[in-house]
């Protein structure tokens, strides 16, 4: 697996483990601590160069913070980072997933009354949790070492499924 070269990645800074499912309630926590520890305004009287390091920490922990609040910006992240997904990469979906979301997408524009949104907005549920399901012990239970690259890849094709629902689901709600 590649693995992007930078100075310190999100899981660094939190001083966490690589994960693809961070824990919310301590994550808050973490935050503010490090918010503490790294806001520019302790570093007014210090050198240019730990000025300079606390906002680019500052900047990096505000970023990282909204990425492990959102599990699919996490998902992204960790697979940027081991070099398995790029940034507007275009990935190719199964044709028997297109074919179903391409269903969707015709019952959506044929969608005229409540009932018929309502059971679009099942559908993408019920297909929701099917997409899932296949990556739920990998997302839930990742070790940074045990984890295989395979693995990873299961995971890259579930978050790029998702944001096709995502984008289904976003478009309902402009029916509702």
């Amino acid at each position: 697996m590649k693995k992007q070269s930078s100075k310190m990645n999100y899981f660094e800074l939190f001083e966490i483990p690589v994960q693809l499912k961070v824990d919310i309630t301590s994550l808050h926590k973490k935050f503010f601590e490090l918010s503490r520890k790294y806001h520019p305004d302790y570093f007014v009287n210090d050198n240019t160069e730990a000025q300079s390091e606390s906002l680019e920490k500052s900047a990096l922990l505000n970023k990282a913070y909204k990425a492990f609040k959102n599990p699919d910006e996490t998902i992204k992240y960790v697979l940027q980072q081991k070099g398995l997904l790029e940034e507007e990469e275009k990935y190719e979906l199964p044709p028997g997933f297109l074919m179903e979301v391409l269903e969707i997408n015709e019952q959506l524009m044929d969608a005229e009354d409540q009932g018929a949104i309502d059971n679009l907005k099942t559908a993408i549920d019920a297909m929701q949790n099917e997409i899932y399901e296949p990556v739920k012990k990998i997302i839930t239970n990742y070790q940074e070492d045990t984890t295989s690259e395979k693995e990873l890849l299961q995971v890259k094709e579930y978050y790029y499924k998702k944001k096709y629902l995502d984008r289904i689901r976003h478009q309902l709600s402009g029916k509702a």
